[in-house]
Formats: structure tokens, sequence, C-alpha cells
């Protein structure tokens, strides 16, 4: 088995350049050899890597490729599309279009784009307010996140920054760049986190900003499945519990080493940890309707204030299970409870713009009116309706009214989504890079953003466009300048490593 020298990169880096300066000396490598105590073989492995590596730096260094706008577009489009490494573009590269380029190439290419990515992210913002959603994804070894700031109705993603730090610090900063670069908005929409909560307060002190729900039930969620394993897990026992219970009848002693016995209570464990997980989704999916996005009930349209009310009674209802459920469950209930309590204040704050809307189409629709409209927005799927629909079954004089209403509920923000269909574009660079530079993540924003949906309520359009930007390209390749009116760029690999130059020198 071979062993590793122990020497420096810098001690072998020198030892080869003397190799190569006295190449046709007689005795030198045997000379040295014995001085450093390596043999004649790594010595020849060591001087014909150098040689190698100063071929490469006088050679490969000092010359450029005329790579077309052609090549350019399909080393992007691999890059992007395929999730692709600077090693498989090349492999495609050669097997599809037999085309040879050297890593160096492929690299340059890919950060003359990424440049261009990162100044059109620089200079291009929506006119109009928006509501965005802010979010992180972690990287790899959990010492970083990257930092995403995202159109909540157009998906589109004006910011994207990382590896940073997930504290208060790095959110401000990264608003403050977003402010720069010319983004406005009315609310911001986020998981409640501290860092971003205090970030958020400190750049936009009077804005609105809303607790995302799917975050709240995505957590509700977990805490029911727990507790539901907790249960299968009890009703599995019971046979175990019942033979154990026989032994004892029997005269008999138990078997293991924590037996239990009790057939009585352990049925009445079961039967009370069943009624805390049927009184628990019970309460949830009251929760959920308490956070609708309109609420009706027998006086109408519930407003702000009666929304909270309602809601603090939730959180109060929640508060009394913890004392009525298993001593084994209150912890996770209890937990829930605290989660739920904080998040309670930013929950509804996307209520009070739609209260303004509310109170102005009363008067053209009536108080009653108004509760039917809410009423068959909230079922519209049951009765198989789309909006059109819906407005188009209405008296002629209520229609321009029930516009107005469809659409303010249609926006209103209680979700960060988007920012999680961002992420999900994220993750498979992420696992093939490891590390995404700021450049590759602003060509991944660029590429989203003018990319057209294939299907769903946007089908046709693409991000900008739903931001108000309806004479952006729809070929993010064109737009970075790569379009067919493009003329071939001479492109120059980069500079060799530090190992190299230190041979070179």
């Amino acid at each position: 088995m071979g062993h590793s020298h122990t020497s420096t990169p810098e001690q072998r880096a020198q030892w080869a350049t003397q190799m190569l300066a006295h190449d046709h000396e007689y005795g030198f490598l045997s000379t040295l050899s014995r001085s450093i105590g390596v043999s004649r073989q790594t010595l020849y492995t060591w001087k014909a890597q150098a040689h190698r590596a100063l071929t490469h730096a006088f050679g490969d260094a000092a010359s450029t490729t005329l790579v077309t706008p052609e090549v350019q577009g399909h080393i992007l489009t691999l890059l992007v599309e395929s999730h692709s490494s600077y090693a498989n573009i090349q492999v495609c590269l050669r097997r599809l279009t037999g085309q040879h380029l050297s890593i160096g190439t492929i690299a340059a290419v890919v950060q003359e784009a990424q440049d261009r990515a990162l100044h059109w992210m620089a200079t291009h913002a929506p006119s109009t307010l928006r509501t965005l959603a802010l979010d992180e994804i972690y990287a790899n070894n959990r010492r970083g996140a990257y930092l995403n700031v995202v159109d909540t109705l157009s998906w589109a993603v004006w910011a994207s920054e990382g590896p940073l730090s997930v504290d208060a610090e790095s959110w401000t900063l990264l608003l403050w760049l977003a402010q720069e670069r010319g983004l406005r908005w009315s609310s911001l929409v986020s998981d409640g986190g501290d860092a971003l909560r205090a970030a958020c307060q400190r750049v936009d002190p009077d804005g609105r900003h809303t607790r995302d729900h799917w975050h709240l039930f995505h957590t509700i969620s977990q805490v029911q499945q727990r507790l539901l394993r907790q249960l299968r897990t009890l009703e599995e026992r019971t046979p175990t519990v019942a033979r154990q219970a026989e032994r004892i009848a029997l005269g008999k002693k138990p078997l293991g080493g924590r037996p239990t016995t009790d057939l009585v209570a352990h049925t009445t464990e079961i039967a009370e940890l069943s009624r805390i997980v049927a009184e628990l989704r019970a309460w949830s999916g009251m929760l959920r309707d308490d956070l609708a996005v309109v609420v009706v009930d027998r006086d109408g349209v519930q407003d702000g204030p009666r929304r909270q009310a309602e809601l603090q009674a939730a959180v109060e209802l929640l508060f009394e299970l913890i004392a009525t459920a298993p001593s084994r469950v209150q912890g996770e209930i209890k937990r829930l409870h605290t989660h739920v309590r904080l998040a309670q204040a930013a929950l509804l704050s996307f209520v009070a713009p739609l209260d303004a809307v509310h109170a102005d189409m009363q008067l053209v629709v009536g108080a009653a009116g108004l509760a039917l409209l809410a009423w068959a927005y909230l079922r519209r799927k049951v009765l198989g309706w789309d909006s059109a629909q819906l407005v188009a079954g209405l008296p002629l004089g209520w229609r321009a009214a029930a516009r107005v209403l469809i659409h303010a509920w249609e926006l209103a923000p209680r979700a960060s989504s988007a920012v999680e269909n961002w992420h999900s574009i994220v993750r498979p660079h992420l696992a093939v890079h490891r590390t995404l530079s700021a450049g590759l993540l602003a060509l991944l924003a660029v590429w989203h953003n003018h990319r057209v949906f294939s299907r769903g309520v946007h089908k046709g359009k693409s991000p900008l466009q739903l931001s108000g930007m309806a004479d952006a390209p729809t070929d993010w390749l064109v737009a970075l300048g790569y379009g067919p009116n493009a003329t071939a760029t001479p492109v120059t690999p980069p500079e060799p490593p530090a190992a190299v130059l230190a041979l070179v020198a």
C-alpha cells in the first residue's frame, strides 16, 4: 500500500521547479531523491505534473476561444435547465454537437453570463407596489443560508443572496439593497422567524408584516401526526397488554423489563388520546375557517376586531386542551400553543385593507349582498364556478363591485408559497454545485423571471409580465444579450490556480 509524502505543496512545487531547471544534469535527480527521502519514481511523477502545469499556463491561458452565441446558449441552457456541472456540460456538448470545449472555456462563458445577470438584477424592478414573501434556504453545511425575496402574486424573484448568516443584520441589508434597486412593497409575508421579524420592523416599521399561514398549519399538522403515531403505538400494544394481564390473573410474573399489565388503564389512555386527537383535529379546522380570506357568520362578513376576537378564542381553547390532555402529550400541545400565541398578532394583518374594500362595496350591494358574495366566493369550487362565472351570475348592478371584491380577496397575502417554489428551483443546483455564488443565483433568477408558465392560472405569462412589465422578453437568453443578432465572443479561460503560478514563478 502506498503512503503519501509528508511534504507541503510549496515544497513539492519548489522541488519540481528544480528538476525542470536541471533537466539534463546527470545525477541531480538521484541526489535530490536521497536528500529528501523520496523515491525516484515519485520525483518523475512530480516532474511530469509540473511540466503539464507549465504547458497549460503558457499555452491555454494566453489563448482565446471564439464561442458563437449558439454555443453560449447551449452552455447556459444545459447549466440551468438540466442542473449540469461543467464536466457534464462538456460531455453533453461533445456527444450531442461534436464540439470540444475546455472546462475553462465553459467556466468563462458562465462567468460572463453571471456578470450580465447581476447587472440585470441590479437595474430591473417593478414600478408598482408588490407583496413580497421572505424566506431562507440553508446551504449544505448549515453554516449559512440563501436569503430570498419573491413576489407572492407574480412569483418573480427580486433578490437572492448568499450564503449569509441568518440574522437580522443580513435580512436588513438585503431589504435595503432591494429598496436601492427600486423595489417597493405594500406588505411582507414571512414565517415569523426572529431575524426576519426584527429586520422587517427596522426597514419598514409602519408596514404590514403578515404571518405565513402555510408554515403555521404545517406545524399543526406535524403535531397531529406525532399524536397519531403515539395513538397507533398504544393500539398496537393492546394485545401484548392483554396477554400480560392474563399472566397476572393466572398468578404468573409478567414478561419484560417494564411491562404494562393494567388493561383497563391502557384502554383508558387510548380513549383519552383518541379524544385529544379528535379535538385537536376539530380545533385545527376551526382555526382554518377563522383564518380564511373572508369569514361569514349569521351577522354577515366579519370585520377585523371580530376576527381577532375569534382568533383569541381559538388560542384560549387550545390552552384549555393542555389541562385535559394525557401527561405524555401535554408537552407537544403546550409547544403548539406557544407557537400559535406568538404568531397570533400577525396572522390577520391582511384583514385591515379588506375591511376598507368591504365598507366601500357594501354601499353598492348592501350588507346582505356582501355576505352573499363572500359565501359564494368561499364555495366557488364546490359549486363548480370560477371567478368569471360567479360574476356572470350576478345582477348587472352588482358585477363591478363583485369584481373589485374578488380581486381584493384573491390578492390578500396569506402565504409564502411563491418563495417555497423558488426554493424547489434552487435545491437541485445546490445539490450539484454544493455552493451557489451570487452570480449563479442571479442567473437562475433571470431565467425564472422570464420563463412563461405552461399551465395553471398564469398560463402563457411570465413572472415579469405578471409584475406589470408587459414588454419584457420571454427568452431569458435574449434578455441577457444572447439573442440571434449577437456576435461571436472571444472567450479567455480563467487564470491558472495558485499552484501553477508558483511553478511558473
